[in-house]
């Protein structure tokens, strides 16, 4: 009977370590999972894109500049994805998410380009992207907030040093000049 009690409180003590574990590995997938759901939705737009300026160059030649910060801030998009850090896909896809207003704006600009079916449609598309990306980041940060917080409080701070689990970075914009509304001049 004196053996019993110890390898029970052995056994509850295993079980509520595996528990806890399993807890922070189920936690770091959803991370992931919404990672990846952010990763669909940026290469969508990314797709969208190209469409939508070809067709309003059409309208729109003179706007050059325009196109070139779009066309570049793409660019920066994609090679950012490459190198995994959240911080720095927020600041290339924020930089992205500005160009595309300037783009809008322009188009805006142009009321025969508002009645072209084309056009519509991928500023719908485009404007659908925007709205599932935004939800996608708020899932991701949802997430993220909920692992971080698991892994800083006691007990599973312990474990999860133990095990290597290390916080994740918010997908989030940090420069305040980014969330200004752009100014379109044609003078």
């Amino acid at each position: 009977m004196e053996i019993l009690i110890p390898l029970v409180i052995l056994a509850v003590i295993v079980v509520f370590v595996i528990s806890l574990y399993n807890r922070l590995v189920t936690m770091r997938q959803r991370v992931r999972e919404a990672w990846s759901d952010i990763d669909v939705q940026l290469k969508r737009r990314w797709d969208l894109i190209p469409n939508l300026i070809e067709t309003v160059k059409g309208y729109a030649a003179h706007e050059r500049q325009t196109f070139e910060s779009v066309t570049q801030a793409r660019s920066a998009a994609i090679a950012a994805a490459q190198s995994g850090s959240p911080e720095q896909r927020a600041q290339a896809e924020t930089a992205l998410g500005a160009a595309l207003l300037n783009l809008r704006a322009v188009a805006e600009a142009y009321p025969q380009l508002q009645a072209v079916q084309e056009f519509k449609d991928l500023s719908e598309n485009l404007r659908d992207t925007e709205d599932k990306i935004a939800f996608a980041r708020r899932f991701y940060n949802g997430n993220v907030r909920d692992y971080n917080t698991t892994i800083q409080s006691v007990p599973t701070n312990i474990l999860a040093g133990m095990f290597g689990f290390t916080a994740e970075q918010y997908f989030e914009m940090t420069d305040p000049a980014q969330r200004e509304v752009p100014k379109v001049s044609f003078s």
